[in-house]
């Protein structure tokens, strides 16, 4: 069982269900990703502001600018086989943490709908939590086919083509 804790802050606004949008996104990212599990995993997200997440992003990673999403991963990657390979345990997998500027900007330039553009970044950084990353060509190739395929679940488009 995947449990979804989202908090949010004001900006977010309160006239969109983003507990059931990130709920979705997190599910298609589990099955995408080929992750299943009996045992009892949690994924924090925290739709946040610009100055929130651009101190994070200094903090962690050393670049003092606000970016569309953050992935903290809590297990390492023999922790996760475990968990999927027993289906036995509590854990927690890790924080997703994103800023509503930064991700209102990037829809309105992409000219899609805000929600599927979140949609998109919880996917990612589920995909994440779950050991995926896109450091070379090759993983951000898979990374992006796991991306496309749970954004087609959704019926949503691929955000990386040229349309």
């Amino acid at each position: 069982m995947v449990e979804v804790e989202l908090d949010q802050t004001d900006e977010w606004g309160e006239d969109r269900d983003w507990q059931a949008l990130a709920d979705a996104a997190v599910a298609q990212a589990f099955v995408v990703a080929g992750f299943a599990t009996n045992a009892n995993v949690s994924i924090s997200i925290t739709l946040s502001n610009n100055d929130e997440v651009q101190a994070l992003n200094a903090q962690w990673r050393d670049k003092n600018k606000p970016t569309n999403v953050l992935s903290f991963p809590m297990l390492e990657a023999e922790d996760l086989a475990a968990l999927a390979a027993t289906g036995k345990g509590v854990a927690l997998l890790g924080d997703i943490i994103l800023a509503h500027t930064v991700c209102v900007a990037e829809a309105e330039e992409k000219g899609i709908a805000l929600p599927d553009h979140v949609t998109h970044l919880i996917i990612h950084g589920t995909l994440h939590l779950l050991g995926h990353d896109h450091i070379d060509d090759i993983q951000a190739e898979h990374m992006e086919a796991l991306e496309v395929k749970a954004l087609a679940s959704l019926g949503l488009g691929n955000p990386y083509s040229d349309n």
